[in-house]
């Protein structure tokens, strides 16, 4: 076989392997991707106005992002890719006034707060 030729049938393999992730193969495994923090109503229900940052940082874990410009805003960030593809976001912020909660927005709302 020319050099050439084997060449091309190479060539040729690697394309047709590349183009594998293209089709979606039934019996394939897909799995659910989750980015960010893991947040739940049973630990929003846990937080209380005039709680501290430490206290909140307890109860929710560390923020996905601090805002710089804005340190007394935490926002904690989930996103969910499901096997077929479709991805959800929820979001859900804490405010402080110093070290002292005093809000919160976004999709999840603590029991008993004033909305």
């Amino acid at each position: 076989m020319p050099s050439s030729l084997r060449i091309l049938a190479v060539a040729s393999l690697c394309a047709l392997l590349g183009a594998c992730s293209l089709f979606k193969f039934p019996g394939v495994h897909r799995i659910e991707v989750q980015q960010g923090n893991i947040i739940t109503q049973e630990m929003v229900d846990q937080l209380k106005p005039g709680m501290t940052r430490r206290q909140v940082r307890f109860v929710l874990g560390t923020p996905l992002l601090e805002d710089t410009f804005n340190p007394n805003r935490w926002d904690y960030i989930n996103r969910m890719r499901n096997p077929d593809g479709e991805e959800t976001q929820k979001r859900f912020t804490v405010y402080f006034n110093g070290d002292i909660l005093i809000a919160t927005s976004g999709d999840w709302q603590p029991e008993g707060w004033p909305r």
